[in-house]
């Protein structure tokens, strides 16, 4: 990765990380790829496209309490590893990761959030991973009925 790009990338993360510690979700909607791609933890297929993951993001920014990053990865690598690849590497940035811990229905729960983003510096790829499995789908089923509540699409 070019010195160049690795600064437009830690400033584009370091966006990101505001964003979210500060709730702010247009600024976070407006830093994402038209086509980007959020891999949630507990479902296989991920929510495709700038509306529909500004829809879960919504949903997400309700369900979290104490909402803080806690740590992050600093996104060496070429992407090559296969996990990279599924997260979206390649792009030239690399992936990067945000620890997070935060509570859902008063219960802990952890995860990080592995970012990376297309050429043009937007948010082109989201990859959560969280534990405990109790959390994960106490925030899956929150999800479901955030979105039944509301309308929504995702699912």
């Amino acid at each position: 990765m070019s010195r160049r790009t690795e600064r437009t990338a830690d400033a584009s993360i370091e966006a990101v990380r505001r964003a979210v510690e500060e709730r702010d979700l247009p600024r976070l909607v407006g830093m994402l790829a038209p086509d980007v791609v959020f891999h949630r933890p507990a479902t296989i297929r991920p929510v495709v496209g700038r509306e529909h993951v500004a829809e879960l993001l919504t949903a997400l920014l309700e369900i979290f309490q104490n909402f803080r990053y806690v740590a992050s990865l600093d996104g060496s690598g070429d992407g090559a590893e296969p996990f990279a690849t599924v997260a979206g590497a390649g792009t030239g940035a690399g992936v990067h990761g945000l620890v997070f811990r935060a509570e859902v229905e008063g219960e802990p729960v952890e995860g990080i959030d592995l970012i990376s983003f297309n050429a043009e510096g937007q948010l082109s790829n989201f990859v959560v991973m969280m534990r405990p499995l109790a959390a994960v789908l106490a925030i899956a089923d929150a999800v479901g009925t955030w979105m039944t509540e509301t309308a929504g699409s995702v699912r």
